[in-house]
Formats: C-alpha cells, structure tokens, sequence
C-alpha cells in the first residue's frame, strides 16, 4: 500500500509553533502583506528577515512530537511507499526521523538567492546584506514560498497522488489550495482518504476522525502496522 500524508499547522502545534489564528501569536503582529508576499519582501526586506529570523528561533526550540515520531516509524517499518508533504515550514518531521519529506511551502532552514535561483542551508539569522555563497548578489530571502507564489514539488506531488492507495491529511484546516485540493483529487483517483484533524474540515473525506494529532496519529500508525503484520501471517 502506497501512502501519501499532507501535514499542516496542526501537528506541530502540540510542540510549541504558532499558527497563523493563534491570538497574540507572531502572525498576529504582522498584516500578512507584509511579511508574507514578495510585494512585502521588496517594500522592506529588513522587517521580513527580522520576522523570519523570529520564526526560524521558534522553530529552533521546539521538538519533534508523538505525531512526528510516530510517521517516521510508519516510514520505517510500512513495506510501502510513505510520502510526507507538509505545509508547514518547520523540520520538526527531519528531526522526529522521516527522511521522505517534501516541504511544498519552502523551509526556514533553507535560504535562497532570488538573483539566481541557488538555495543553501540557511543561518540562524538572514540579514538584506548577506551575500549569495554562488554569484554574491545581496539578494539572499528565505526558502519561503509566500502568497502569490507557486508551491514546490507540485509535480512530484502530482505523480505520487497517482500512484497512491491511500491519502490521509493531518491537522490541517483544508482551506489553503492548493494543498486543499489534494483529496478531491485523491477522491477523483480512486483513492481511499482519511482525515485526522481537531475538528473535521470537509465532508469529502471518506473518513474522519477528530482529536489532538499526538494522539490521533499514533494509534492510526499502529494500525496500520499492526494490518501489515496480520496480512503476512495468512
């Protein structure tokens, strides 16, 4: 069995990073054309590094959850596929130990030259002087896909969707596209779809379960586990 997840803000709530609705959260500082848009970025880079700075130490000083954890034991021990795309912008999946991760809105560790293209591991903080490490231009940005902007991976995305049995989306609201329109594609493919979120975000899943996603996720996982060993006993 095959396995693609989409991940959202939801999982890595439990360890500590914001979300764009939570009150008094770094979001909430910032109208969101200012921090998150190429136009914001070009108006004044410095309060944007600043910003993402702020959020690259977040995500620094949190953890891996039970969550986390739990998917990279489905990579290890599932005799299939198993793809990760996540939303989120953190590597608290790298850490928790899934190795088969595609960041489709960039990562806060990777910064970007947008002269030409070239991407390295980013420091911990980022300032509008930095030199591109490649061709030295002062036009180094975090690896951020912003507002506006086109997802990474779509693609691969795309191609694994095709491929899959099974499409589950963990902790994330379903109102963000392209990323929401991943299980009507699911369904349209005939795959079979789960939803494991606080509340549920849409009827178009064939199953929803609701919850904390450290709770929700490890018991999905032994599951599915625990379905594999019992297939191979017959």
């Amino acid at each position: 069995m095959s396995i693609v997840i989409l991940t959202g803000a939801g999982i890595s709530a439990e360890s500590g990073i914001g979300t764009f609705r939570d009150a008094g959260g770094l979001w909430e500082q910032y109208p969101i054309e200012q921090v998150a848009t190429p136009e914001g970025f070009a108006a004044d880079p410095d309060l944007v590094h600043r910003f993402y700075n702020a959020r690259r130490a977040n995500a620094a000083q949190a953890e891996p959850n039970a969550a986390h954890r739990a998917l990279a034991k489905l990579e290890r021990q599932h005799t299939g596929d198993v793809l990760i795309v996540t939303q989120n912008v953190d590597d608290l999946h790298e850490r928790g130990g899934s190795q088969n991760v595609l960041h489709m809105h960039g990562a806060l560790n990777r910064a970007t030259c947008s002269a030409c293209g070239h991407t390295w591991p980013a420091p911990t903080e980022m300032h509008t002087t930095d030199p591109c490490p490649k061709c030295t231009a002062p036009s180094t940005r975090p690896d951020i896909v912003w507002f506006g902007e086109i997802p990474q991976g779509m693609n691969s995305i795309e191609s694994k969707l095709r491929t899959a049995d099974l499409f589950v989306s963990i902790g994330t609201s379903g109102t963000v596209y392209p990323a929401a329109g991943f299980v009507q594609s699911a369904n349209a493919l005939g795959l079979r779809t789960l939803e494991l979120n606080l509340e549920t975000s849409s009827g178009a899943f064939d199953e929803s379960r609701t919850g904390p996603a450290t709770q929700l996720v490890p018991t999905w996982v032994e599951e599915v586990l625990s379905q594999q060993r019992n297939s191979t006993k017959r």
